[in-house]
């Protein structure tokens, strides 16, 4: 068993879209937890908020099962693949960490981590996690990121 770091997000009816994958995760992993629910600007495009969130998963599954079972919860909540990258979404959900897993295909860590709408809920779930890559915690990585001193805002309900 491996734990697995997830970011969802969703700008797209994102409460029901974030409530009904937590849902999903839960049924799939007992013992899921979740970050609080962030609020952030869309990133590389013009378009609504999206809600972001953090799970933690512990998962048997290799890379690229767990990419393929969370690829199909994100199709289950009409997902569209042909749409541009950087655009409004139902939900995506990315498999960011898997243990100290580093692999090319699906590509752990995920580069995302890099954006605060990313590593801010992933420090928030799980601060002393250490990233196999720079040897630092999730809590190092976000104290020294240039959005650490406007946090985003948190939703008042939770997954």
């Amino acid at each position: 068993m491996a734990l697995a770091l997830l970011s969802l997000g969703s700008n797209i009816d994102p409460a029901a879209n974030l409530r009904a994958a937590a849902a999903d995760l839960r049924a799939a992993f007992p013992g899921a937890r979740f970050s609080p629910v962030l609020r952030c600007r869309a990133v590389g495009f013009d378009g609504p908020d999206f809600l972001n969130a953090a799970a933690a998963v512990e998962t048997a599954l290799e890379p690229g099962p767990m990419h393929d079972f969370l690829h199909a919860l994100e199709d289950a909540r009409g997902r569209r693949r042909d749409a541009p990258r950087y655009s409004s979404r139902t939900l995506d959900v990315d498999l960011v960490f898997l243990g100290a897993r580093v692999c090319d295909a699906p590509r752990l860590p995920r580069p995302d981590v890099r954006h605060a709408f990313v590593l801010e809920p992933l420090a928030m779930l799980a601060p002393q996690f250490v990233d196999p890559l720079s040897g630092r915690t999730l809590a190092a990585l976000w104290a020294e990121h240039a959005d650490h001193a406007r946090p985003a805002p948190v939703e008042p309900w939770a997954l």
